[in-house]
């Protein structure tokens, strides 16, 4: 019996899995220069996936807003309504700061790294704007397609005097097949990632009381850098897409 080719693809794959979340998501980011993604079709036909996080809560310091996500009640979001109404600038600083903020998630394969298998893109809100623009640009059709979508070109870095990286997208002028190998198509599609596994959900009583732990000072002065915490763990995810989440 030869090799079987789909063991071992998912063998390495394994090697480059630190994401360690219960959805088994390994968690992307663009390199400096010129990077080439083919974006996956999904079940639901939105492969651009929406959450809200507060940050500079607590030591993890990002966890998933359970009233912008799941319509709960949200004591740090009550918090914030509170130093907006509040009117002082100190107040109304530190609101900026704890309001909940979007976030933005697509599986991808990586091009020059599809044996490593299907990943999971973060990005931020500038980049869903231009991504949106794309896909509703008559002249591509569905970027998506499996035989006839368009590999995309991102060009990640800092421009001279910038604060933070940004990222430049750009659409292959032809369109190409996922995959040439039918067998590693398939594989792609049967992998969709599991984007309600991907985070930890907290409870309204488990946000309370990193609210009120950070408001007693018991965490320091958090950093403003972003970090994501992935759900079967607490490690961070965050080298994976930080980055580009400040742009």
């Amino acid at each position: 019996m030869g090799i079987d080719l789909k063991k071992m693809r998912q063998k390495l794959a394994d090697l480059h899995n630190k994401g360690g979340n219960g959805s088994g998501a390994r968690f992307w980011k663009p390199s400096e220069g010129e990077n080439v993604v083919r974006i996956l079709p999904t079940k639901d036909g939105d492969p651009f996936k929406h959450f809200h996080f507060h940050y500079n809560v607590g030591e993890k310091a990002g966890f998933l807003c359970p009233k912008k996500n799941f319509g709960d009640d949200c004591p740090v979001c009550d918090f914030v309504s509170k130093l907006y109404n509040d009117g002082d600038d100190e107040s109304r600083q530190l609101a900026r700061k704890l309001v909940a903020k979007s976030r933005f998630f697509s599986p991808v394969v990586v091009r020059g790294e599809d044996a490593e298998g299907v990943k999971v893109w973060g990005y931020s809100k500038t980049v869903y704007e231009n991504l949106l623009q794309l896909v509703l640009n008559p002249d591509y059709g569905d970027i998506t397609d499996p035989h006839n979508g368009t590999d995309l070109v991102l060009t990640y870095g800092k421009a001279p005097g910038a604060m933070f990286p940004s990222t430049n997208i750009t659409a292959r002028r032809k369109t190409s097949a996922l995959s040439g190998d039918s067998d590693q198509m398939s594989e792609f599609l049967d992998s969709e990632p599991d984007f309600d596994k991907l985070f930890e959900v907290k409870s309204k009583e488990d946000v309370s009381a990193i609210l009120d732990k950070f408001l007693l000072g018991e965490d320091g002065d958090s950093s403003d850098g972003v970090v994501v915490t992935d759900k079967s763990n607490g490690s961070s995810v965050d080298d994976a897409f930080k980055d580009l989440l400040a742009s």
